[in-house]
């Protein structure tokens, strides 16, 4: 199939399946005038590669795990599991920060601290101004 109907199949823009072709998470064989050629199993490699990153993955990270999801689960070494598990400690982590950050907004708004916008004068003595 070429990439448009890949793209069409996967909901992803050829624009995007170029980029994983590109960070060498997908590949294709070319036609001789040059045109991409995928099989279907290329449906499920983007569908994999969409998850990963919707897991907040890094392109990089994609590529050291989607052998991994090549290999029959008997075989598979314990190296997927591991990383995706310390994702999800950094996930948690960035979660804590963000709640943190959040609470600490919250506490900033009900101080009642100038609005923004309001003239400098108004802001003398806040360390806004």
């Amino acid at each position: 199939m070429r990439i448009g109907e890949l793209a069409e199949a996967t909901g992803v823009s050829a624009r995007s399946l170029r980029y994983y072709e590109g960070q060498q998470l997908l590949r294709s064989t070319r036609t001789q005038s040059g045109q991409r050629i995928y099989t279907p199993d290329d449906i499920n490699r983007v569908i994999q590669i969409q998850e990963l990153y919707a897991a907040g993955l890094c392109s990089s990270k994609v590529k050291d795990l989607l052998p991994c999801l090549d290999a029959e689960p008997e075989e598979r070494s314990g190296f997927l599991d591991s990383e995706l598990l310390q994702h999800g400690v950094r996930l948690d982590q960035a979660i804590k920060d963000l709640q943190r950050a959040r609470a600490t907004l919250n506490d900033l708004i009900a101080s009642g601290l100038p609005r923004l916008g309001s003239a400098p004068s108004d802001r003398v003595g806040t360390g806004l101004g």
